[in-house]
């Protein structure tokens, strides 16, 4: 009887081992989701130092995709590529197993498990995840627990990140805080409800009127249905306002903030023409009120990170909510979905 020889770093795993192309969905130029994604066989990465190769199952739909695929506000695509994006494949967060690992990298192996992304803070970096496979720094990945679908994992780094960072970090909220969430219904507000519930405060959450029942039952303390009341006049004062929408001019929010408050603009506001919403974005984070703090948060994809996450994840308190899953041959009809900015929860595309 002969045994198999281990698997060496870097060596692929079984469903690698013949592959050399891959599904993926390129991007071509800048327009209408279906018409600028294609689905193409493009080659499989090869894995350098410190990377891992993840056979992607699923991954999430989020604002810098969306963004890219229209190419809008125009002044973005600076950064992304004047005539199409330098990267062509959309899509940041992943959940998979390894399928290789590069040299350097010793605590994830084939055969793992893993969930993470590949963001690093620019929207023309990185090898894409809407495709079977995709290669991220080790940095990057953590284990996913075993009670986690690759769906749920692969929806949730992005917006989960932001609102744990925004919630637990930048607003500091604590047993008592008084807390806003305005867009609470969407990816991250959905996510920053539960989290700062968790973390004890009195949560308000703004959203449509066909969201109300769902974000009260995040645990919302009150739900404001922004087609009924404007919050921005009504009678209650917050610790922390976190705005997913920025549809309301920054002084007006930071008005309803309690002295030493904190206001957390989160929005890539209207993307529209050479601009879009951009002026009133900076005007938000330049904002210097006298008694309130403005301040940004950003995703910061790190391990310990990804570990806070997964424990919330893990714990059954902090749930991923996915109002839709696409297949991988309609990215397109994801991307356009998540692009009417009125999703509900998390978008996500499995990969089989």
């Amino acid at each position: 009887m002969t045994s198999t020889p281990p698997r060496h770093s870097g060596e692929p795993a079984a469903d690698t081992a013949d592959r050399r192309t891959m599904k993926a969905v390129v991007q071509h130029g800048y327009g209408p989701p279906d018409r600028v994604l294609a689905l193409e066989d493009v080659a499989v990465p090869a894995v350098g130092e410190g990377e891992v190769l993840v056979r992607v199952r699923a991954t999430g739909v989020n604002t810098p995709d969306w963004l890219t695929v229209g190419g809008v506000p125009r002044i973005l695509r600076l950064q992304a590529g004047l005539r199409q994006p330098k990267a062509p494949v959309r899509g940041s967060d992943v959940a998979g197993t390894v399928a290789a690992v590069g040299p350097g990298v010793r605590d994830l192996r084939p055969g793992d498990e893993v969930f993470g992304s590949l963001w690093t803070k620019s929207i023309a970096a990185g090898a894409g995840t809407f495709a079977e496979f995709t290669l991220a720094p080790a940095t990057q990945l953590v284990r996913k627990p075993a009670g986690l679908s690759f769906e749920e994992a692969g929806a949730s780094v992005m917006s989960g990140l932001t609102a744990l960072l925004a919630v637990r970090d930048v607003g500091r909220v604590g047993p008592g805080s008084r807390v806003l969430v305005n867009g609470a219904s969407g990816g991250v507000g959905t996510f920053a409800v539960q989290i700062a519930k968790r973390l004890g405060a009195h949560v308000t959450g703004v959203c449509g009127p066909g969201n109300v029942e769902m974000v009260r039952s995040l645990g919302a303390d009150d739900v404001i249905d922004h087609t009924v009341e404007d919050y921005t006049r009504g009678p209650q004062r917050f610790d922390v306002v976190l705005d997913n929408v920025l549809n309301h001019p920054p002084a007006a929010t930071i008005a309803v903030l309690r002295p030493g408050g904190t206001f957390i603009p989160n929005s890539a506001g209207e993307a529209k023409g050479l601009l879009g919403g951009l002026p009133r974005v900076v005007r938000a984070k330049l904002a210097r009120p006298r008694t309130a703090t403005v301040r940004s948060v950003e995703c910061d994809v790190t391990r310990e990170n990804l570990d806070a996450l997964s424990a919330l994840l893990a714990s059954g308190e902090v749930k991923v909510i996915i109002e839709r899953s696409y297949p991988l041959a309609d990215a397109a009809g994801a991307v356009a979905h998540m692009a009417t900015r009125r999703a509900r929860g998390n978008i996500a595309i499995t990969v089989r």
